[in-house]
């Protein structure tokens, strides 16, 4: 079946999907984004997902493109003329086609929108998850304002090449005082020797990401001890677990970092029960 993509009005092949040369997303990744599962026919949090990228939009001050609920229309009609039942979602705004310059266009100038969405097979991330990733740390080269989410992700994109290049999944990014902030395309978490689970506190040097809230809620229930602050490498190599979360990963187990066996080199127990119980917690509508 032929992909179909929503590109500013309009239902198109994938492949005939394209916006103009002068749309500032080329020109300048003055846009936004947001990803979300698809799970079983439902959107896994989705009114958490379009929150923040109402959020992410009015931080840009672009106007959003559609009203929530004809952008919910929207969405469902891609997925359903795609037929994705397990998969992802991903919206696209930018602030719109104008003549390149750096000052903002004219208000007259109408945001765009790119929805897409593509189906995959959940059993590929499961099987993942029971043998766990290995990651690589690097230092963290993004912008001052990584809580919006920006398709700015230049930096990002790099520190996924350099993982992979060293035979990693995730690369872990490390601020100018040697802490954690988060990966290049999830949030980091650890587990410590007293079974404490820590991940950075929100602010402008990570993403809120909407998987790490639906967590904490879950953390909560477990009766889990959670400590949202900063930590360091050491702290990470002498962990008990640690794993990644988001909208494409869930609860992911990292066995390795930096070469370096973390725990027992095996999937731990919380992050594998955290992850066997989150679609049960999650909204999904």
């Amino acid at each position: 079946m032929s992909k179909i993509a929503y590109v500013n009005g309009r239902y198109v092949l994938h492949r005939d999907a394209v916006v103009h040369i002068d749309d500032r997303g080329y020109q300048f990744a003055d846009g936004v984004y947001e990803v979300c599962e698809v799970f079983r026919g439902g959107l896994i949090d989705e009114k958490r997902h379009f929150d923040r990228l109402a959020y992410s939009l009015a931080e840009l001050q672009i106007v959003a493109p559609l009203r929530p609920e004809v952008l919910a229309v929207v969405i469902r009609e891609v997925m359903a003329r795609n037929r994705v039942d397990n998969g992802y979602l991903y919206v696209q705004v930018t602030r719109g086609v104008a003549p390149r310059d750096h000052v903002f266009p004219p208000k007259s100038v109408r945001p765009s929108l790119v929805v897409t969405a593509r189906q995959i097979d959940p059993e590929k991330s499961a099987e993942t998850a029971r043998k766990g990733i290995s990651a690589v740390t690097t230092s963290d080269l993004r912008w001052k304002r990584v809580d919006i989410k920006s398709i700015s992700l230049l930096p990002n994109v790099l520190a996924r090449q350099l993982a992979r290049e060293q035979g990693a999944y995730e690369a872990w990014l490390v601020d100018s005082d040697g802490m954690i902030t988060e990966g290049a395309a999830s949030n980091a978490w650890i587990v410590s020797g007293a079974g404490t689970l820590i991940t950075h506190q929100i602010d402008h040097t990570i993403l809120r990401g909407i998987t790490r809230t639906r967590l904490i809620e879950i953390i909560a229930e477990q009766g889990l001890t959670l400590e949202e602050r900063r930590f360091g490498l050491e702290e990470v190599y002498s962990a008990r677990e640690a794993f990644v979360t988001g909208a494409t990963t869930l609860v992911m187990p990292v066995v390795r970092i930096d070469g370096r066996q973390i725990g027992t080199g095996t999937p731990g127990p919380v992050a594998s029960k955290l992850r066997a119980i989150f679609h049960d917690a999650a909204e999904r509508t």
